[in-house]
């Protein structure tokens, strides 16, 4: 069945601005505005302080939410309209390789598989590329109580696989944003650079990296 309107997701590491960038597009496009539900997962705040012990819990309920949420998405809105959200279901996946032991990811994959295959994928999938410290910057910044015992190695080892992940990603047209120097929230000029970018014929893979002239 063909769609009639476009499917927008926003990826990236933790702190680097999608839901920010969600809600301006959602604006700007006049799109309904999907969001990750994560602050409703029970296990999060405890996960932070020991990954260990946490992980599986965490990662399942997280499974689980966003397959309830995709699910939804493509039952109703999908088809009728325009949609942007601030998560891939795939992040989950990157998440658990992480985070999960041997026989946690053995358990997690066979329920993934499962699920995996019924999700939709996006029109235009984007990913928000920063350099570590700067993502240490913003989650500081936005203190929210959850994330206070996040450290800078975790962000570092996220940073790392996101980008390999999305540097070798071709399921969808991608367009990867390095915003390490630039702040869409606040600068209406580099908001419309990006704008630019976004609206332009999804297809391929494209890199716009900006740099602030010193």
């Amino acid at each position: 069945m063909k769609r009639s309107a476009y499917y927008i997701t926003i990826e990236g590491v933790i702190g680097v601005g999608k839901t920010s960038l969600a809600n301006i597009l959602s604006n700007k496009l006049n799109s309904k505005l999907i969001l990750e539900k994560f602050e409703t997962n029970p296990f999060l705040e405890d996960f932070y302080k020991d990954r260990k012990h946490f992980a599986f819990q965490t990662q399942i309920y997280f499974l689980l939410s966003r397959f309830r949420q995709q699910m939804d998405l493509f039952q109703t809105d999908m088809f009728h309209k325009n949609i942007i959200t601030d998560y891939m279901f795939i992040k989950d996946k990157l998440f658990a390789y992480l985070n999960l032991s041997d026989k946690e990811l053995k358990l997690y994959d066979e329920l993934l598989k499962l699920l995996i295959k019924q999700i939709p994928k996006p029109d235009l999938a984007i990913y928000l590329q920063s350099d570590t410290n700067r993502l240490m910057k913003n989650i500081r910044q936005r203190d929210r109580s959850f994330e206070t015992n996040i450290k800078k190695k975790y962000i570092e080892s996220l940073n790392q696989m996101y980008n390999q992940y999305f540097f070798n990603y071709n399921e969808t047209p991608l367009l990867i944003i390095n915003t390490t120097e630039i702040d869409f929230v606040n600068n209406e000029k580099d908001l419309n650079e990006i704008l630019k970018y976004i609206q332009q014929p999804p297809t391929g893979t494209k890199l716009y990296h900006p740099k602030h002239e010193k």
